[in-house]
Parts: C-alpha cells; structure tokens; sequence
C-alpha cells in the first residue's frame, strides 16, 4: 500500500466511529505529520448542532494534543460519490496548523480530489494579519 492509501484507509476506518445520530453523514479523517504518523479523527454531532465538530478539526485537534506541529497531508473520506470538501471552519484550521499540506478527497472506494490547502482557501486569515 502506499503512504496515500495508508492514510485513506485510516480515515476509512475513523468514518466507522464517528457519532453522527442526527445526520447520520459520517466522516472520518486522518492526518500525516511530517515524521509519519498518523493520527485520525471523526465528526462528533451534538443535539446543539452549532457545538458539533467535524472530523477534520478532530484529527488536527488530537494531533495537536499529542505534541505534533508539522504535517504533510490529510485524507478526508466520506460515503458519497462527489468530493467532500472540508467547511470553511476547518479549511481555517488545517491552514493555521497545517498551512499549505495536500488534502486528499476520497469516499469508500476511491479518491475523488486532489488539492493544496492553498486551492481550497486563497485568502486565508492568519498570524501575518494580526
């Protein structure tokens, strides 16, 4: 297997715990850091659903948690045939943390996109504003 369906298949087998009672749209994700691990996340639905966190933000969050400061890419996955794109919430995360690392896009059989954070979110607002 190479180092992208590796990290797919993590984020496959994130997508099967993720606690998403309300939409029941799971998602999982994993994320490499710059020395190879891997560290996964899912979303986590809330009734208040402004409180629910999607799998992208875990990953990095838990990443973060756990002493990791550099990453190279993350593989989203979802069970739909078109790409599931990160939301606009986490393209910010992944790019405070992440900056310009590759995003795969892939559902339960394939990858479905390709991008650099840098495509995903042109603009981005970060420390060089403040």
């Amino acid at each position: 297997m190479s180092g992208s369906e590796v990290l797919i298949e993590a984020a496959r087998q994130a997508r099967e715990r993720a606690v998403a009672p309300y939409s029941r749209f799971r998602v999982g994700a994993a994320i490499e850091t710059a020395d190879g691990h891997i560290v996964t996340g899912c979303n986590v639905e809330n009734a208040s659903y402004g409180l629910t966190v999607c799998a992208e933000r875990v990953a990095m969050f838990k990443a973060l948690s756990e002493g990791h400061r550099h990453f190279v890419r993350i593989a989203v996955v979802a069970d739909t045939q078109e790409p599931t794109s990160p939301c606009g919430a986490c393209r910010q995360v992944l790019w405070e943390f992440g900056r310009d690392l590759e995003v795969i896009l892939a559902n339960l059989e394939t990858i479905t996109g390709r991008h650099q954070m840098r495509e995903l979110l042109p603009h981005p607002f970060d420390g060089r504003l403040l």
